[in-house]
């Protein structure tokens, strides 16, 4: 029979659960911190009129000057919404921009001197596995907080106005409706996305707008009040590329797959393929999903480009010429 009484002794205050309480005490702690900095940032956005069906979610403080980040389907198409504070109150803001081709919109108030702002982090620093915070207002329970893991990146999403929404995190914390438009936090403390969707009926599976996509489209808010944009006509979606195919190709470690080309679309013209890995555009690396949202600026539309993409294992050029990115006209209130 084994003898555990053989066995050596641990050290003094070491015991077999010592290790995981440590690792439960830090996780707490990391998340602790982050809904300490994070959460009074954190607005409750209402967009409601007589008649209509208005929205109800969450937003974030970005700039002490009363710039707020949400949902474009929480604003509803509305030119004026009202902020419940983290601290108490409320206030009327004005809608700058909403961009339902990203589900985000850009409100402005006027706050309390010394609001708290959040800061928008770099969405490419996360990884798979990685923790991230979720704050928000879920079916009215205000500045509730949770918390897991990052499950994917580079996902694309159909947004509720019909757009796929490319460079999308996926999640498992636990969302629900009235967290849309509420910042995702990494450990940092930095907002790495805005939350956006959950699908019903699934569990684990929750979506958020990355941080670099939110922090392209707040400059064209800021710039033009719009956001024109070029468009291939194609679901992107962030993928690793072979370390030999990369060194051999000068691309970067990831690139971008078709995963769906749209009927008609420039893509579609140019013999674009689903499985496509696009690599390149007009010789400029494309890493990324929010790379290519980056390149696919307003300045292409119209003008041929070259894309670089690997198919079959093989580097081909195809000459595609990008659309404007058409916005549907939202019902203004």
């Amino acid at each position: 029979m084994f003898d555990e009484t053989a066995l050596p002794a641990p050290p003094e205050g070491i015991g077999p659960d010592t290790d995981q309480e440590a690792l439960v005490d830090a996780y707490s702690r990391a998340v602790a911190a982050v809904a300490e900095s994070v959460g009074p940032a954190v607005v409750r956005v209402e967009s409601r009129a007589p008649g209509r069906r208005g929205g109800l979610g969450s937003g974030v403080v970005i700039a002490g000057d009363g710039l707020v980040l949400t949902n474009s389907h929480v604003v509803s198409g509305a030119r004026r919404v009202r902020l419940g504070l983290a601290e108490g109150g409320d206030k009327e803001a004005d809608v700058l921009g909403d961009d339902p081709a990203t589900d985000l919109a850009l409100l402005r108030a006027e706050l309390p001197r010394g609001a708290v702002a959040a800061v928008l982090g770099d969405s490419k620093l996360l990884k798979r596995g990685h923790l991230v915070v979720g704050i928000g207002n879920p079916l009215g329970f205000e500045s509730t907080v949770t918390a897991g893991i990052v499950s994917a990146l580079g996902r694309s999403l159909r947004s509720q106005s019909g757009h796929l929404i490319d460079d999308v995190i996926q999640t498992d914390a636990a969302l629900n409706p009235g967290n849309s438009g509420g910042p995702l936090a990494a450990a940092s403390g930095q907002v790495v996305g805005i939350n956006t969707a959950v699908i019903a009926g699934a569990q684990g599976l929750s979506f958020a707008v990355s941080s670099n996509t939110a922090r392209f489209v707040v400059g064209e808010f800021i710039s033009h009040g719009r956001v024109r944009r070029a468009h291939l006509g194609i679901a992107a979606q962030t993928v690793p590329v072979a370390r030999r195919l990369a060194l051999a190709i000068a691309s970067g470690a990831h690139g971008v797959r078709v995963g769906e080309v749209e009927a008609g679309g420039a893509a579609d013209r140019a013999g674009l393929r689903v499985g496509d890995i696009l690599v390149a555009l007009d010789g400029a690396v494309v890493a990324g999903a929010d790379d290519l949202l980056r390149l696919l600026n307003a300045d292409r539309i119209g003008r041929p480009v070259q894309v670089s993409l690997l198919r079959g294992g093989r580097l081909v050029t195809e000459t595609v010429t990008p659309q404007e990115r058409v916005q549907p006209a939202s019902p203004r209130r």
